[in-house]
C-alpha cells in the first residue's frame, strides 16, 4: 500500500489544496484547517448553510491568508490579530481564535451572502480532541473532531460500484474531504486497521467518520442534485455501532510523532482490532 494523494483544507469548508510532501504535526497536517468563517456569535458556517464556500480558494503565505472566489475579480487578505478574539465552536467544542478586521469581514459577508466573520485558530487556541477516542492531550484547530482523516481507493471504488447498482452517477473522492489517500484495491479495508505507519509516523485510527450532507454536493460549486453518494452508503455503510451512528466512510486518525509524509509512501498496517467495525446488514 501507498500513500496516492494528500490534501488540506487552510479554510474549513472551504475547497482543497493538493499537495506532495506535507508536514504532519500534533494538530494534523500543516496548514489544515486553521481558518474558519463563522456568524457574529462565533458558530460555524459551513457549506452545508452557504453553499458559496466550495467557490473559496485558500491559501496561505508569510502569515497572510488569501481568498479568492469564483466569480469575483479581487482576493481578500487577511491577517488576524492574536489581541483581537472571539469564543467559537465547532460543534459543540468551544475555543478560542483571532480575529482579522472588520473591513475583511464585510467583503467576505458580501461574497457569502450573510453576515459573516473570519477566525484563524492560532498558536493561543486550544481545543481537545474527546479522550475516550483519541486518548488524552490530543488537540486539533477547526477540523470536524480530529487531526487527520485517512480513506482509502478501494473503499471509493467499492461505494461507487454500489451507487452505479442503484442506479447513481460517478463521483470522486473530494467528497468525502480526506487529508491522506491510501491506495489500496480492498474494500473498506480501514475497518480492519488499528494503526498505520508512514514514513516511521504511526497513525492510530481511532473512530470511523460519519458523513453528512456534504457528500451530496460538487466541491467545485456548492451545488446539489448531481451524483449523491447518501444511498449507496445508506445501503452498505450503516454503523452498526450505536456510539457512532450514521452512514461511515473514511477514518479519524491521531498522528502520534511529528514529520513528514509524502505522495508515494509507502503504508503499513501495524495494529488491528479484534473484529473490524461492525455496519448494520440488510
Amino acid at each position: 500500500m501507498k500513500v496516492v494523494s494528500l490534501h488540506v483544507y487552510p479554510l474549513k469548508s472551504a475547497r482543497a489544496i493538493d499537495l506532495g510532501v506535507a508536514e504532519v504535526t500534533g494538530w494534523g497536517l500543516a496548514g489544515d484547517r486553521r481558518y474558519m468563517v463563522c456568524d457574529p456569535e462565533g458558530a460555524l458556517v459551513t457549506q452545508r448553510e452557504v453553499q458559496a464556500l466550495a467557490q473559496v480558494t485558500a491559501r496561505v503565505e508569510n502569515g497572510v491568508l488569501t481568498l479568492t472566489k469564483q466569480g469575483e475579480a479581487t482576493p481578500i487578505h487577511a491577517t488576524f490579530d492574536p489581541e483581537r478574539r472571539l469564543d467559537v465552536r465547532v460543534w459543540d467544542d468551544p475555543l478560542s481564535a483571532s480575529l482579522s478586521s472588520p473591513e475583511v469581514d464585510a467583503e467576505l459577508s458580501r461574497w457569502l451572502g450573510r453576515d459573516v466573520r473570519l477566525v484563524h485558530a492560532d498558536a493561543l487556541s486550544h481545543r481537545a480532541c474527546n479522550p475516550a477516542w483519541a486518548g488524552e492531550g490530543v488537540e486539533t484547530g477547526f477540523a470536524d473532531g480530529y487531526p487527520i482523516l485517512v480513506a482509502t481507493t478501494g473503499s471509493l471504488k467499492a461505494l461507487a460500484e454500489e451507487a452505479e447498482r442503484l442506479g447513481g452517477g460517478a463521483f470522486g473522492m473530494d467528497r468525502f474531504r480526506p487529508n491522506i489517500v491510501i491506495e489500496d484495491d480492498r474494500p473498506f479495508a480501514d475497518d480492519y486497521w488499528q494503526a498505520i505507519e508512514i514514513s516511521g509516523i504511526r497513525y492510530d485510527l481511532v473512530k470511523p467518520c460519519t458523513r453528512c450532507i456534504m457528500t451530496t454536493q460538487d466541491q467545485m460549486t456548492g451545488e446539489r442534485g448531481g451524483p449523491d453518494p447518501m444511498p449507496a452508503m445508506r445501503r452498505i455503510r450503516m454503523s452498526g455501532d450505536r456510539r457512532v451512528a450514521g452512514v461511515l466512510f473514511g477514518w479519524n486518525a491521531v498522528p502520534r510523532a511529528e514529520g513528514r509524509v509524502s505522495v508515494g509512501d509507502t503504508v503499513t498496517v501495524v495494529a488491528e482490532p479484534p473484529d473490524g467495525w461492525p455496519l448494520r446488514t440488510r
